[in-house]
């Protein structure tokens, strides 16, 4: 049994390479999407398009959530945990470094976060 620090690490990782795996010209697209409120971050660990946006981000969104999908499914059968786990970590991960403002839908309700 994998203790959870070797499972954070492992995230920790994953986390980085899937930053690695968007390319800057999408990291720069994800960031300019989510400040112009076109892209907002789902507790699954997915990207989506936030209410009352247009769908202007919409190939970006689906670019990304493919490489999030893979890396996430690595990380699960890595460390024998279901896909929705390994995406619910993620977004703690990744809603922790999110700016205020950004969009995020937790427990199906979509806000902005403060702070």
């Amino acid at each position: 049994m994998k203790t959870i620090q070797s499972i954070a690490l492992r995230l920790a990782v994953a986390m980085m390479l899937l930053i690695g795996l968007a390319s800057p010209a999408f990291a720069l697209d994800l960031e300019t999407a989510r400040s112009q409120g076109l892209a907002g971050e789902v507790d699954n660990g997915l990207l989506s398009v936030p209410p009352g946006a247009p769908a202007d981000a919409q190939t970006l969104i689906t670019t990304i959530n493919n490489s999030r999908r893979a890396e996430y499914a690595k990380v699960a059968a890595q460390n024998n945990l279901a896909l929705d786990v390994v995406g619910g970590m993620m977004f703690q991960k990744i809603y922790a470094r999110l700016p205020a403002g950004t969009w995020v839908q937790v427990q199906g309700k979509w806000t902005k976060k403060v702070q």
